[in-house]
């Protein structure tokens, strides 16, 4: 995940999407702080990147759960469903 997603961005992904680009995130975020560990990390302001586009996609994750924000994909087949019945 070279550029940072925005909270808008992530709202228009599925929840399938959102959950492996959540598994990607963490497996990057693992990585970054095994090579800061072993002193190999060049860029340190990656690790906060990806932390917070971890925190984003909980957040969009969680107000598909609450209801607060519907999916983009979830709004498309409801239009569908609305227009063929």
């Amino acid at each position: 995940m070279a550029k940072s997603l925005t909270a808008t961005e992530l709202r228009g992904y599925s929840v399938e999407e959102l959950v492996g680009k959540l598994k990607e995130a963490k497996e990057e975020l693992f990585n970054l702080r095994f090579q800061a560990a072993t002193g190999q990390l060049d860029n340190n302001s990656r690790l906060r990147t990806v932390k917070r586009e971890i925190a984003r996609i909980y957040t969009v994750l969680r107000e598909h759960e609450l209801g607060i924000m519907p999916l983009a994909a979830e709004e498309s087949a409801d239009k569908t469903k609305e227009a063929a019945g």
